[in-house]
């Protein structure tokens, strides 16, 4: 009764579709097993560590932020206290003193022990129409009143500011400070491309107090050079980045920059260099210079990337004249920041490769026995026949549907096995007989074209022997007609009988060649030497046609038992094979020698040419009945017909060849009578 169910046709369609519902259910189990695990903890791992990594570079840049806050705040502090300086000494009573009863040498003198004590790099006083009355060697220039801190303090308010001084007034001020300001360019990766060479300007705290003057009221002026200041820059550094504020294999750095030039940096160049004069990126320049931004980014500063914060420097007339910079390596924070999404993606992994397995090998206990089936089912599609699915039959439904399975593919491997076998005698057989008919189709074809050459050969033979008997007769009736005067002629006449013999015997030669069964004869005692000389005027056209050059090496003595013609055939057959082995001409070695084989005396004939030569399973095949190398020109019978000539005479033939050097036919024949 369960046979008989089985069977019936509408149990049989729903095979498929329940196969197909299975494969479903096991999808759905895994994807249901495995989502959570394989899916979706990636995308959120994946999701948390770009949010980590954002949040992480927002610290970087608000960290740098706060840094350039603190270098600012200390070069404001700066340019105050400055200011405050030069305000106390203007306002002090010893400054009164000096101004009043001292005279010119008292105030100098006074003002130079208070430009080192408040390390100023100048210290002057102008008079209320802008006149310097403290210096004597202070070059009067019209444009100290222009600096709005000084017009400021002309006018009764003090004032400080960052301001740039040309090299021009540096050197009216003094010659010295011109020289501490001027800083050769280095050039520098990334940076806007200039021409010039050096910057001579110098950057300066630039303060003014008012002062009383017997006269009026004047201004007390003094400043600092920032140029090559490195206490100063040294200082900020230390403010913004003290000891353990930053990860090991770290650095902090801080720069003044006059326009894109660094003066004042604690950015090294090499171990013990630093920096001065290098410039900065064309990037930064664009966005701090030119446009007036805050930069708070990563940069390229010299020679490596640095999270960096730059702000914009304005002098006392409005102008961008600079920039403050602050900074610190980056990539030992890009190294901490990629170990720690390293350490917790292993650690994902490990929990994810600990966990899959477990849940596959659970859920491998179901569904094993059905992917095995469905897998022999697809072999068996493919041609399989031999699969089976091994499944171990312990009971249940599974391992009984899988045994079924087992035991009907083996009844169909056994008829598939019989009737493959019957097919494939039917094609051997047929296989043969179409061998054997191509064989003899192709042997009648060469049969019919050799008969045809040998009758086209034959009648011109015969239409030239005709002619050649007409110019022969009719030279001998000359020679008679003309009687002693022949005698005269006697070279020119010699020279004509020469040349229409040589025409006969060609043709005869010819004849032999294409009629064997009328020129043969019995076999007879012939010279190989004799042989391959009246073999060479057949080819000879073939010979001029290119630039081959013939050699002949003919030593033999022994006489060979053989059919003339025959030999004669081999002979030429190899010879063409050489000539169209080298279509761009080369060297043909005909050879004749003496030579014992196996104890027996007998006559080695060797053709080599220095063609292209074959191949190793070229050669292998070259006496191969209807094997050929030029397609469409030769039936591939020549070298078999011609070894079968010599193996008929109790001789060998063999063929060597290396590429590119040639190829060698030796043919050996016994000697006559052995």
């Amino acid at each position: 009764m369960a046979d008989a169910v089985s069977d019936h046709p509408a149990v049989a369609q729903q095979g498929p579709r329940n196969r197909r519902r299975r494969v479903s259910v096991r999808v759905r189990l895994l994807a249901i097993a495995l989502l959570p695990t394989v899916f979706i903890m990636p995308i959120f791992f994946i999701i948390t560590a770009i949010n980590w990594s954002a949040r992480f570079d927002n610290l970087l840049i608000a960290k740098v932020n706060g840094e350039l806050t603190i270098a600012q705040q200390y070069l404001s502090r700066i340019v105050e206290s400055r200011q405050l300086q030069v305000q106390s000494l203007g306002d002090s009573r010893q400054f009164s003193i000096a101004v009043e009863r001292g005279g010119a040498e008292a105030l100098q003198a006074l003002l130079d022990a208070q430009r080192d004590a408040l390390g100023l790099d100048f210290l002057y006083v102008l008079n209320p129409r802008g006149v310097v009355i403290s210096s004597p060697d202070f070059v009067q220039t019209d444009t100290l009143e222009h600096w709005p801190v000084v017009g400021s303090a002309l006018r009764g308010k003090s004032a400080a500011a960052i301001d740039l001084f040309s090299g021009e007034e540096l050197k009216q001020m003094s010659p010295i400070l011109a020289s501490r300001a001027r800083i050769r360019l280095v050039p520098t990766q990334a940076a806007v491309p200039t021409d010039r060479t050096e910057e001579t300007r110098g950057m300066f705290v630039h303060t003014a107090a008012p002062i009383s003057l017997p006269n009026g009221q004047g201004a007390l002026v003094g400043g600092v050079l920032l140029n090559r200041n490195l206490n100063f820059i040294d200082t900020i550094n230390d403010l913004v980045y003290p000891t353990a504020s930053l990860i090991e294999g770290t650095v902090g750095t801080a720069t003044l920059f006059l326009d894109d030039v660094r003066v004042s940096t604690n950015v090294r160049l090499f171990q013990d260099q630093r920096a001065l004069g290098t410039r900065v990126s064309a990037a930064v320049r664009a966005a701090v210079l030119d446009e007036g931004r805050t930069w708070l980014d990563r940069a390229f500063v010299v020679n490596d990337w640095y999270i960096s914060a730059y702000q914009p420097i304005t002098d006392s007339m409005g102008e961008r004249v600079g920039m403050l910079y602050v900074g610190f390596l980056e990539t030992p924070f890009r190294t901490a920041k990629f170990k720690t999404l390293l350490t917790f993606a292993a650690a994902f992994a490990v929990i994810v490769f600990l966990s899959v397995p477990l849940f596959l090998r659970w859920a491998r206990q179901i569904f094993r026995p059905i992917e095995r089936m469905q897998g022999t089912i697809n072999r068996v599609e493919e041609g399989d026949l031999g699969a089976r699915t091994g499944v171990e039959n312990r009971g249940d439904e599974l391992g009984r549907v899988a045994e079924q399975m087992d035991s009907l593919l083996d009844q169909i491997q056994d008829r598939d096995r019989e009737l493959n076998n019957r097919v494939a005698e039917r094609t051997r057989e047929l296989r043969e007989a179409n061998n054997r008919l191509e064989a003899t189709t192709k042997q009648l074809l060469v049969s019919e074209k050799l008969a045809a050459v040998g009758e086209i050969a034959a009648g011109i033979a015969h239409e030239i022997n005709n002619p050649m008997t007409v110019i022969q007769g009719n030279l001998d009736l000359i020679r008679s007609e003309i009687g002693p005067q022949a005698e005269d002629l006697k070279t020119e006449f010699r020279l004509i009988d020469e040349q229409v013999h040589s025409v006969f015997l060609i043709v005869n030669k010819l004849l032999q060649f294409t009629r064997p069964d009328e020129y043969a004869g019995e076999v007879e005692s012939h010279h190989p030497d004799e042989v391959i000389e009246d073999s060479i005027p057949l080819v000879q056209h073939l010979l001029n046609k290119v630039d081959i050059d013939l050699y002949l090496r003919l030593n033999a003595t022994r006489y060979l038992g053989i059919n003339r013609t025959e030999l004669q055939q081999v002979l030429i057959n190899l010879i063409v094979n050489a000539i169209h082995a080298m279509p761009d001409g080369g060297d043909l070695l005909l050879r004749a020698d003496d030579m014992d084989r196996e104890g027996k005396p007998g006559v080695q004939i060797v053709v080599q040419d220095s063609g292209d030569g074959m191949e190793a399973d070229v050669l292998a095949r070259v006496f191969d009945p209807f094997f050929t190398t030029k397609q469409g020109e030769g039936t591939g019978l020549g070298l078999s017909i011609s070894r079968k000539i010599v193996l008929r005479y109790g001789g060998h033939m063999y063929a060597d060849s290396t590429p590119g050097t040639g190829t060698r036919f030796t043919i050996w024949l016994p000697q006559e009578g052995t």
